[in-house]
């Protein structure tokens, strides 16, 4: 079995009960260790992760579920690990100490059969989707992608890498708390399929008859929606939910059968 989920923003500074939170998405990647070959670990694992200069004592919070990780990758089971928009800063030190395979852009993949393409999903939008779009919805984006540029860009992550954890964690955790916080207070609803970006990003790349091969899946997290949605090329879009509200996952058997669940 191959199990896919995402965004689980473990520390996150707006989530009650934090140790309680670890140890369920614990307890359930242990439950899927039973007969998985593969975990998809579709971004935003953490709700802020970074890695600098200087060692970081607050990491030792994390150690249940970096132990746990080490103990899936030590079976032989292959764990990947996508940045998400929150956990982009990972140098190598995560890898280093879970044995995880470390993501950086979207995959295209074969998996039992089947032509998966999968990402965490923020920052894909078809090409004429902005210009659509009523004028301040248009500002809003571009600030998003503006911020997300300033996020990969390595000379600001290097910079960033030279503050002290103590005040770099601060800041961070900070900035994604108010992030949750406003999700939490109002969750932000599936569009439908003519103005969901993922839906729509999905069908621009299905209608690119230069496309080789043509995808059988798409599965992006970061909207913290549940979705399963075919496509009338029969290819189907899957957003995974999220693993602190809606608790839900995706499951492909070796027949490569995709089923969205959720936590029992």
């Amino acid at each position: 079995m191959i199990y896919f989920l995402s965004d689980a923003h473990l520390g996150s500074r707006a989530i009650p009960n934090g140790n309680e939170h670890q140890q369920r998405l614990i307890h359930l990647l242990r439950q899927m260790s039973h007969d998985a070959t593969a975990i998809y670990l579709l971004g935003d694992i953490f709700d802020f992760w970074f890695e600098y200069f200087w060692h970081d004592r607050s990491k030792s919070a994390y150690a249940p579920i970096l132990s746990c990780l080490k103990q899936l990758t030590s079976q032989g089971i292959a764990v990947h690990f996508f940045i998400g928009n929150h956990d982009i800063w990972t140098f190598g030190q995560l890898a280093r100490e879970t044995g995880m395979i470390i993501h950086r852009e979207p995959l295209s993949t074969t998996l039992c059969g089947k032509h998966v393409f999968m990402a965490h999903g923020d920052g894909l939008v078809p090409s004429t989707y902005i210009q659509s779009l009523p004028h301040e919805v248009q500002k809003r984006i571009r600030v998003f992608m503006h911020l997300r540029r300033f996020f990969h860009n390595p000379i600001s992550q290097f910079l960033y890498r030279l503050l002290p954890p103590a005040l770099g964690n601060h800041l961070g955790y900070e900035w994604a708390r108010k992030s949750r916080q406003k999700e939490l207070k109002t969750p932000y609803p599936y569009k439908g399929e003519n103005e969901e970006e993922l839906v729509l990003f999905a069908k621009e790349m299905e209608n690119n008859h230069s496309q080789q091969p043509r995808y059988d899946y798409y599965i992006f997290g970061h909207r913290h929606i549940e979705l399963d949605l075919q496509l009338r090329t029969r290819a189907r879009v899957i957003l995974l939910g999220d693993m602190f509200r809606q608790w839900t996952y995706a499951q492909m058997n070796e027949m490569g059968e995709m089923e969205v669940k959720n936590e029992e």
